[in-house]
């Protein structure tokens, strides 16, 4: 499995991105589909994260509310639409799948196979 992240960039606080994170190769619709990020000095975070095929999407009590995950199965896209950005988003935005994960390793970033490159996302104040 290959996964292409992108849509990061600079925005100011309030605003909004899209990233999209393209998943090619042999992927199952029992794979999990999430979103991590992570700043320097700090470990990666969980933000959220979906199988491909059913279940609603999970997210960390920091984005929550602004933040939404959204997929297209048939293109092996999924996105994150975050809004009303913060200065404290700031982090490099990782797309990740796992196909042994159960729900309780979800935030896990250890249980995840593969891992997209990362896209920068710098929220200013």
């Amino acid at each position: 499995v290959q996964l292409q992240a992108s849509g990061g960039g600079l925005v100011q606080a309030g605003g909004s991105l899209r990233l999209s994170c393209a998943a090619s190769g042999r992927t199952s619709s029992s794979d999990v589909m999430s979103w991590f990020r992570q700043v320097p000095g700090k470990e990666r975070e969980f933000v959220v994260g979906s199988r491909w095929l059913g279940g609603s999407p999970r997210s960390a009590d920091s984005v929550k509310g602004r933040f939404t995950f959204s997929r297209d199965n048939a293109k092996k896209m999924v996105y994150l639409q975050m809004n009303s950005l913060k200065s404290e988003d700031t982090a490099v935005y990782y797309c990740a799948s796992g196909s042994r994960l159960i729900a309780s390793s979800l935030m896990d970033p250890e249980k995840y196979d593969y891992w997209g490159q990362g896209t920068q996302v710098t929220v200013s104040s």
